[in-house]
């Protein structure tokens, strides 16, 4: 198991049991919350170097973290997920799941494979000092 998402007043804990877990209302999730207000696939859970990544896939109702509607984001335990207005805490052990180091953060955002989402976006330089604004020909 690589962690558990703890129902917010009461329910049963549910098992995070991939790396990998697709949550939403169809019988084809991985995890399923039979709500109305549940997407069919509402978001997606990946496993990360120790760390839980959450995906809003476009859902009708959105995903939050802690409060805050998002597209992406890295997760950290005890952090609130609200799906749709369902909230969750998500437990997990970071050092367990083979973290080494804190969560890969930086200033202009997460880190995955080792780019932010910025520069996986092409939004900022590759390894180049000049600005992005205004200094192409």
């Amino acid at each position: 198991m690589y962690g558990e998402l703890l129902p917010i007043g009461g329910g049963d804990p549910i098992p995070l049991l991939k790396t990998f877990l697709i949550v939403g209302r169809r019988e084809s999730a991985d995890i399923v919350l039979r709500f109305p207000n549940v997407s069919g696939h509402h978001c997606e859970l990946t496993l990360t170097d120790g760390y839980w990544i959450i995906k809003d896939l476009r859902s009708s109702n959105g995903t939050k973290v802690n409060g805050d509607r998002v597209t992406e984001k890295l997760l950290k335990p005890g952090d609130r997920l609200t799906i749709s207005n369902h909230e969750f805490e998500i437990a997990f052990d970071p050092a367990g799941l083979g973290a080494t180091a804190p969560p890969p953060e930086t200033s202009t955002g997460i880190k995955l494979f080792g780019k932010s989402l910025l520069e996986e976006a092409g939004l900022v330089g590759r390894g180049s000092s000049r600005s992005s604004r205004g200094s192409r020909p």
